[in-house]
This record gives structure tokens, sequence and C-alpha cells, in this order.
């Protein structure tokens, strides 16, 4: 295993590629939103379940139960950051084909779909 793999065990996805995969196979997908819950009030993507970072201790337990772990699962955020931890603690717990969206939501606004609201 190389230092970059083990510093980053997840892959990335572009918004582009985002909206691309909800367009084509979407049923397939795993979505989630780490984003707090007046975040969600500002902007939100359809279909994806809302894990706010900071309500961890409600979540967490049952992640590996709510989710398959050998699914794909794209994680989104405002910007990626949030995003990118929640991929890495994803990995830790088994999951096998985690992706970090790029960008986040304000980067899907302003590359795929400018009705989604910027904050």
């Amino acid at each position: 295993m190389t230092q970059a793999s083990f510093d980053q065990p997840f892959s990335e996805i572009t918004v582009k590629e985002l909206a691309q995969r909800l367009s084509s196979d979407a049923a397939t997908l795993q979505l989630i939103d780490v984003r707090e819950p007046q975040e969600l009030a500002l902007s939100q993507l359809d279909g994806f379940v809302n894990l706010p970072l900071s309500e961890y201790e409600q979540w967490s337990q049952q992640v590996s139960t709510r989710f398959d772990v050998h699914a794909e699962t794209l994680v989104l955020c405002h910007h990626g950051m949030r995003s990118a931890q929640m991929c890495q603690w994803l990995v830790t717990q088994g999951f096998t084909n985690v992706k970090n969206i790029t960008g986040g939501i304000a980067a899907y606004s302003i590359l795929v779909d400018p009705s989604v609201p910027q904050y």
C-alpha cells in the first residue's frame, strides 16, 4: 500500500460526474449529506440521507445496519471537507466503495445546476 492510498483510502467524484450518475443510475447509489439541518434548509439535493456530523452520537451506531457497506456510497457537504472526513470514517467502518463529492453542493450549484441555491 502506498502512502497516498493510506492517507486517502476512498475515491473522489466531481459534481459533473455526480450529476451524470444521478441521472443514469441513482437507484444503485447510497447518498449521504453530512451538512447541518440549517444548511439543508438553504440548499439540498434530492435523494440524500442527512447525517449531520454534529449529531454523530445519534447515528453512528446505526450506519452499518442502515447502509450496505459494499454499495457505492457518495458523500456530500458544502465544499468537500466534512464529506472527506465522513468518507475516511466510513472506510474505517468497513465500507468498500466510498466516494467524496469534490467541491460539495457549492460546486454543484456553480458547475451543474444554478437553480440550487448558494449560501
